[in-house]
């Protein structure tokens, strides 16, 4: 009897530390280490998902203005009323045409859809995607369910401190799990 409980204690051992390196490597290629796309090349679109206002912004912007395309989709995460957000929509740069949207619903899932449907309308075949490393692989997943096409995946490079960080985590995994969860686009 003692064997036996040696044994299956081993065995419950074994398959938790199998657990923590498949939730492990999980979370460090999700949250630390996502594919990320750093030599970006011209695109039919920028599309810059939503998040914490407004650097992220910014830098969608500047990457146009890099001449990386001609036109840039904002989706705007903090409300039709933000007047920072009304500038940034209405920003005037040479040659590109700048779309900002309200996401219905709003979530990944909603800009998902309203990509797609630009996507669409617009025949765009490759869009360079900007959000945040925790988010980057989620976004990814989500928008390969809706949109399908070629997507350069990149993040925007922003500090956080550790609690934001943990939150991000947090927040991110419920993503996820509702991500996997629902079907389709």
């Amino acid at each position: 009897m003692n064997r036996r409980r040696r044994m299956r204690r081993l065995i419950a051992c074994a398959l938790i530390l199998v657990l923590v390196a498949v939730v492990g490597i999980a979370l460090d290629r999700a949250y630390l280490q996502p594919k990320i796309d750093r030599d970006l090349t011209p695109a039919d679109a920028i599309v810059v998902l939503g998040g914490n206002p407004y650097d992220r912004f910014e830098y969608g912007l500047d990457l146009a203005e890099r001449g990386l395309s001609q036109q840039v989709v904002l989706s705007n995460s903090v409300g039709a009323e933000d007047t920072r957000m009304q500038e940034l929509c209405a920003r005037a740069i040479a040659g590109v045409d700048v779309t900002c949207f309200l996401p219905q619903p709003w979530t990944t899932r909603g800009e998902a859809q309203e990509v797609q449907r630009l996507a669409t309308a617009r025949g765009w075949e490759d869009i360079i995607v900007v959000t945040t490393t925790a988010h980057l692989e989620r976004a990814r997943f989500i928008l390969e369910r809706c949109y399908g096409k070629t997507m350069q995946m990149t993040d925007f490079p922003e500090q956080r401190g550790t609690a934001e960080t943990v939150f991000g985590w947090g927040y991110q995994s419920a993503g996820w799990l509702k991500a996997l969860y629902q079907t389709g686009c």
